[in-house]
């Protein structure tokens, strides 16, 4: 049995058959989320424990995520990432439906949680001078969503309400002049993948989870001031692009969807035995 993350399906291992062979990806460390209670957060811990501990091998997203899991736990770990597919359907018509021109807009996509940053990103856009509008999309509909949209009142924002279609998401994120990324304390992300597969821009919040997906391919923030600069100063020059092209090109040789079936049919294999 594949089990993908644990926050819940950790407590209904002990009712599977006697002989199963369990195989866990371990996600992200979901309790470090600040947008669970303490509680919540308590109980998030023990879960990662006991999937850890009921699991015959584990399987890690990242590589930091694996160096973590190897430290705490004795099971085998295994490095498999996600994949993304490089976007060829260019359209800048979607834009029309937002309002935007391509490479005259900033685009944040992310559930809108404290974790990911979003407060820092937005912060450093009202400081900055640059005069193109942020996008950011996500289910604003929330406590935390109504409390953003209360706090960043600047012409330049624009909350826009989360859409699952590929085709108007991989548009914005092809035309975008900065794709802004926070999400922190994941394993690999998988919109960063596709940002990177949309040959996006990326300013990213600096962390182990991201440096370790990006190298040297992006730009990094850690605060509001370097939001600010990257919006003021990023441009898409002749570094930048190459950037781009480093970021697909990790696409084929390690975020690729067929090598990672392959890895996971290899797993299935080694624990059937």
């Amino acid at each position: 049995i594949l089990m993908l993350g644990y926050t819940s399906s950790s407590i209904w291992q002990r009712f599977l058959p006697a002989g199963t062979a369990i195989i866990t990806n371990m996600d992200g460390l979901e309790w470090k989320r600040t947008k669970y209670s303490t509680r919540v957060r308590k109980f998030l811990k023990r879960a990662e424990r006991w999937a850890a501990n009921g699991s015959h091998i584990l399987i890690a997203d990242a590589v930091e995520i694996q160096n973590y899991l190897n430290r705490k736990y004795k099971n085998q770990v295994i490095y498999i990432p996600y994949g993304a597919r490089k976007f060829k359907e260019a359209n800048p018509n979607v834009l029309e439906k937002y309002g935007v021109e391509p490479g005259e807009y900033n685009l944040v996509i992310a559930r809108l949680e404290p974790e990911n940053n979003i407060e820092t990103i937005l912060e450093g856009i009202q400081k900055s001078k640059s005069e193109r509008v942020t996008l950011v999309v996500g289910n604003h509909e929330t406590a935390y969503g109504e409390y953003l949209k209360a706090t960043f009142k600047d012409s330049r924002i624009r909350f826009i309400k989360a859409t699952y279609k590929k085709e108007y998401i991989n548009n914005l994120r092809y035309f975008s002049h900065i794709f802004f990324h926070g999400h922190s304390v994941g394993g690999t992300n998988p919109s960063l993948l596709e940002a990177m597969a949309c040959s996006s821009m990326i300013c990213a919040h600096d962390n182990p989870f991201n440096r370790e997906v990006l190298g040297d391919d992006a730009a990094y923030f850690m605060d509001v001031n370097d939001v600010a600069n990257a919006a003021d100063l990023l441009d898409r020059n002749d570094s930048q692009i190459q950037k781009i092209k480093n970021n697909l090109t990790k696409l084929g040789s390690r975020y690729n969807w067929d090598m990672v079936a392959e890895q996971y049919e290899v797993v299935f294999q080694q624990a059937s035995i």
